[in-house]
């Protein structure tokens, strides 16, 4: 999931700026809770948090509630973030909540993220574009319409290596990079990945909540691999049977799957 602010200025009474909101994008990791049990909550978090290798430590997540509101569950929120607490997980907002959880959640100092997913904004604006598009064909009956027109995702190359502590994110494009991905790098697209050398380090593709990308590599060296928002953390890394071989990362029915390319 990715987060976005504008850009807002304050100055003070020298003409010195002396607060700065600029625009930026962020990967935040989603935690979908299933259930409003916390003993269940703190035991699956922990399993799950330990084979992170520190990854989510001090991280950001947003807490996803759907699951819970058909049955008008009520969550402790103050136990919930007290046990992400222990964790070193700082939640810092949730989405898809009822209106009783969502008043619980901002009583308990989070933020609402309106709308739901990225995703559903997106496609909520691509429809209007669709709409617009329909009545201006209808108001301008003889211009001609090329209904085949293909359309170009956007994108990013890089010829470099990637080092390590450094991070790429291709933004409505493509990543494409040309070099090895070395350990503690982080490569990010909202679209597809390729790498045409080793990947090491963390790759994360749709990041915008586009579930058909994916991520091509020439050997899979990888820390962390993720598809719109649904990852999977090695350990001690990949399986041997994928390094030094072409491979291709994807999504099947929310599940991340590691196949040779063929």
């Amino acid at each position: 999931m990715s987060s976005e602010v504008l850009e807002l200025t304050s100055t003070s009474s020298t003409n010195q700026s002396a607060v700065e909101l600029k625009g930026s994008v962020f990967t935040l990791p989603i935690l979908v809770l299933n259930s409003a049990d916390l003993n269940d909550i703190a035991a699956e978090l922990a399993s799950h948090l330990a084979t992170a290798m520190k990854f989510f430590e001090n991280a950001p997540v947003v807490i996803d509630l759907k699951h819970l509101n058909d049955n008008s569950l009520l969550l402790d929120f103050s136990g919930l973030l007290s046990i992400l607490a222990e964790q070193k997980v700082i939640a810092v907002g949730v989405r898809n909540g009822s209106v009783e959880l969502n008043a619980q959640a901002t009583g308990a100092g989070l933020a609402i993220l309106k709308g739901g997913s990225l995703q559903n904004i997106l496609d909520s604006n691509e429809e209007k574009s669709e709409k617009k598009a329909a009545v201006k064909e209808k108001t301008q009956p003889n211009e001609k319409i090329s209904p085949n027109e293909p359309s170009y995702r956007k994108t990013k190359i890089i010829t470099q290596p990637v080092r390590s502590g450094s991070q790429v994110y291709a933004a409505g494009a493509d990543l494409i990079v040309m070099a090895p991905v070395s350990p503690g790098a982080e490569i990010i697209a909202d679209g597809n990945i390729h790498v045409y050398s080793t990947l090491r380090g963390r790759a994360l593709a749709g990041v915008r909540g586009d579930t058909q990308a994916r991520i091509y590599c020439q050997s899979l060296e990888a820390e962390l691999l993720a598809i719109a928002g649904n990852f999977r953390v090695f350990e001690d890394g990949p399986a041997k049977q994928f390094q030094s071989k072409p491979i291709q990362v994807y999504l099947d029915d929310e599940q991340l799957c590691i196949a040779p390319l063929k």
